[in-house]
């Protein structure tokens, strides 16, 4: 008698690490958390939104809830004019001004509307929401993009080191044992003091470069594995060469592990991004992320203005929680012992 064949014995991994994904609320609720912050991101990066925020639009540290100035009045500070000043027939530069001062209204006409910082303002009158939106892409891109290249880095040097083995594994190994044996921090400072120039470039390669022996562990150990399987054998018994057996047999039945793996590290590339700007080894003058509003938010705090701490940190600690959980239910979702 034949036995039906189940939808679940047919499907592949990646269909049914979806399914289980779905079935987890608390992961699409996550997902949904990330996809909002990254949509941002994109939003920020092409300037339509918080691509103002620099513009003085407060007091200095205005308070959550400060109802901004109109667009004349905010028009009228940038330009560095006098809000009233009576036309004088006997002065000429107040006949000027007076004209310069009709010309700013007429081009930045008054609007009913005012801007409600929900957030307050900075030292410097910027709005704490926009900038703190402007920092994410900061923080969140440098978090991306190192998390690529560090694991770029691990697969690679994992592949080659357990498919080939023997003296090129011992290398790679030697390696391996001369970064993990100090702290990830300290290394990470090493590599700072050493580059000296600040910027994101800097930053993810520092990042990139430390980080990739977690990658690195778990990849050799996949390869040494697959390398003896019967697929593999079968490819080289059909004249595969190396790199087609390593990259185009064995890289997609291992490659969930390196995603697993910069989910991982997305999440701790964001914080270490945020440690070295609070330490000012981050991000150079003129470049806002979050760690660099962490980093004024503590002398503001001697002064009561807690609003900057509690944006930045707040944000960051809902990315990273969520990226968090996100992480965990696809590692969960794609682990073959899971049914």
């Amino acid at each position: 008698m034949m036995t039906m064949q189940t939808s679940d014995d047919s499907a592949g991994l990646w269909t049914l690490a979806w399914r289980r994904l779905r079935a987890d609320r608390v992961a699409m609720a996550a997902l949904a958390v990330v996809v909002g912050f990254l949509l941002l991101v994109l939003l920020s990066s092409t300037g339509l939104v918080a691509a103002d925020w620099e513009d003085e639009v407060a007091v200095n540290y205005a308070p959550p809830g400060f109802v901004g100035a109109d667009a004349t009045a905010r028009a009228l500070a940038q330009a560095q004019l006098p809000r009233a000043t009576p036309p004088n027939a006997f002065d000429p530069l107040a006949a000027e001004l007076a004209a310069l001062q009709a010309q700013v209204a007429a081009t930045h006409p008054p609007v009913a509307k005012r801007t409600t910082l929900l957030f307050g303002a900075d030292k410097w009158g910027h709005d704490i929401v926009r900038k703190t939106i402007k920092g994410g892409e900061t923080s969140i891109v440098v978090g991306l993009v190192a998390a690529l290249l560090a694991v770029t880095l691990g697969t690679l040097f994992g592949a080659v080191a357990g498919f080939f083995g023997g003296w090129v594994d011992d290398l790679f190994n030697w390696f391996y044992s001369i970064f993990t044996s100090i702290p990830s921090i300290l290394m990470i400072l090493t590599v700072a003091a050493v580059l000296q120039q600040k910027g994101v470039t800097t930053i993810v390669l520092i990042l990139g470069l430390t980080g990739w022996t977690g990658p690195f562990r778990l990849m050799r150990a996949e390869y040494i594995k697959h390398s003896a399987r019967e697929y593999v054998m079968a490819a080289n018994a059909i004249g595969a060469s190396n790199w087609q057996r390593m990259f185009g047999h064995i890289l997609p039945n291992v490659s969930h592990v390196a995603l697993v793996q910069m989910s991982i590290l997305v999440v701790g590339f964001i914080k270490a991004e945020v440690i070295l700007s609070f330490l000012g080894f981050g991000v150079p003058v003129g470049t806002v992320s979050w760690g660099s509003m962490l980093n004024e938010a503590q002398n503001e705090l001697i002064l009561g203005k807690w609003w900057q701490l509690a944006a930045a940190a707040g944000a960051m600690a809902v990315l990273v929680t969520s990226f968090s959980l996100f992480a965990d239910a696809l590692r969960d979702a794609l682990d073959p012992k899971i049914k």
